[in-house]
């Protein structure tokens, strides 16, 4: 039967294939994942990315990224039995070795049993996410929310900021020339894969790419520990809730973020419209980056809930 008109190709299933040697060379894009400068230069090289674990590998299957391969180990191919029969059904071979096997390949012990090589796509434009973002409808909140990131190299953090921004709504991610990889594996892990369905960029050059976002129509607030001086005007969260309500307000709201220890450059500083920070119990003056994310994301979604 002729495929309707329009109809996505259907895909000859993807084999699945018995593996016995580490060194086989099939599986050589599953090799050392245990080295963060080596598999940044293998992935840059090869155009790959790696997710670890059911959950970001079912995200994965279920994003506009395409999965290159499957590796699973003999219990997992029963086990997550939708997820090989998902990752065939794009016509990407699945491979299945013992526990040993793939232990050995990975070099660790891979006790979630399942990881996937897909293909890493063209770096996105930070114009088009900003301009996307404009046209979106706010999942939560009246306006829509970006985060733009600076000097963020922890790949756990970066993760779980991700994970924040799925859950609050944000329209996307925008990140400094300097910031981890947001999809390197641990990153995509921690994250619980909503990495894969949240569009980033990065902004160069930097910091006068803030400009960009600017002219996008998006008040440019930093997020700071609370301070008693600055030349940038300090508000509330609620302050700047009302900002964004006001008759000449700006389209949307992009909320900077530096690493934790040094914190947003004086430049990124200067390039703000407007600071903003968290009160805090005496004692305590700062949050983790991404838990401190979250507050904002939250205040700034106006604790509301879809209808």
């Amino acid at each position: 039967m002729a495929e309707a008109a329009g109809s996505p190709p259907a895909h000859t299933p993807g084999p699945l294939i018995t593996v016995h040697d580490p060194d086989d060379p099939r599986l050589a894009p599953y090799r050392g994942l245990t080295d963060p400068a080596g598999r940044a230069r293998h992935d840059a090289e090869h155009s790959v990315f790696v997710a670890e674990g059911k959950l970001a590998v079912d995200r994965l299957l279920a994003s506009s990224y395409s999965v290159q391969s499957l590796l699973v180990d003999d219990h997992q191919v029963t086990a997550a039995g939708d997820l090989v029969a998902a990752t065939r059904a794009q016509g990407a071979p699945v491979f299945v070795g013992s526990r040993a096997v793939v232990a050995a390949t990975v070099g660790f012990a891979l006790h979630r049993g399942v990881v996937a090589v897909a293909i890493r796509p063209p770096p996105s434009e930070a114009s088009r996410l900003l301009a996307e973002a404009i046209g979106s409808s706010p999942a939560l909140g009246d306006h829509p929310t970006v985060v733009v990131l600076e000097g963020l190299n922890d790949h756990e953090n970066i993760g779980g900021l991700f994970r924040n921004a799925a859950a609050f709504g944000v329209a996307g991610v925008l990140l400094d020339p300097t910031c981890a990889d947001p999809l390197y594996r641990r990153s995509i892990r921690v994250s619980v894969g909503h990495v894969l369905h949240m569009p980033f960029a990065r902004v160069t050059p930097w910091p006068r790419g803030l400009n960009l976002v600017r002219a996008a129509g998006f008040m440019v607030a930093a997020l700071v520990p609370p301070v008693s001086d600055s030349p940038v005007p300090i508000v509330s969260l609620a302050e700047l809730r009302a900002l964004l309500s006001a008759r000449d307000h700006p389209a949307g709201v992009a909320l900077l973020l530096g690493a934790e220890g040094p914190g947003l450059t004086p430049a990124a500083l200067a390039a703000a419209d407007v600071i903003v920070s968290i009160p805090m119990a005496d004692g305590v003056d700062s949050l983790n980056v991404a838990t401190a994310a979250a507050v904002a994301f939250y205040a700034l979604a106006g604790r509301r809930t879809p209808d």
